[in-house]
């Protein structure tokens, strides 16, 4: 799954409680802004992740607010600059073929979590962790025209 080894660029280790959530957003979604991303795409990558990390905090740990989730994000540089986010957690696992949205046309509030993320992240892969837990792989492209590489000032 792994094309090389590259140590992610920010490594967060939080609680599984739903108030982590906004600094979540507002910390990737600065981040996005420094890569060079519009603030329509920081949005939607912002809410991607929010709603994974709820999805971990809701179903894989039954709301507990003990468990422990890790976020990693790395900026990839080559073949096409694109960003991976991962989201690993050490709660029930599932079985990654009933991970999906439900339909569509049913309509009520809440369950599209999936959905959303599989519409907003070019690429999204569910795998289950050595030892137990999941990993949630997503990707999205940056552009040609992202700015931050690894050694630029915090300006």
């Amino acid at each position: 799954m792994v094309e090389h080894e590259q140590l992610p660029d920010i490594r967060l280790e939080f609680f599984s409680r739903p108030a982590f959530l906004g600094v979540i957003r507002r910390m990737l979604d600065t981040l996005c802004e420094r890569l060079g991303l519009s603030s329509h795409e920081s949005a939607r990558i912002c809410l991607a992740i929010d709603e994974a990390i709820a999805n971990v905090i809701r179903h894989g740990y039954q709301n507990d607010p003990d468990g422990r989730i890790e976020l990693t994000v790395t900026r990839i540089e080559s073949p096409e600059p694109e960003l991976v986010i991962e989201i690993l957690d050490r709660a029930d696992t599932v079985d990654i073929d009933t991970i999906r949205s439900r339909n569509l046309d049913d309509i009520r509030p809440g369950g599209l979590g999936v959905h959303i993320i599989t519409e907003i992240m070019q690429g999204v892969e569910y795998s289950h962790r050595e030892g137990g837990g999941m990993c949630l792989r997503m990707r999205h492209p940056l552009g040609q025209n992202s700015t931050v590489g690894r050694s630029s000032s915090d300006g």
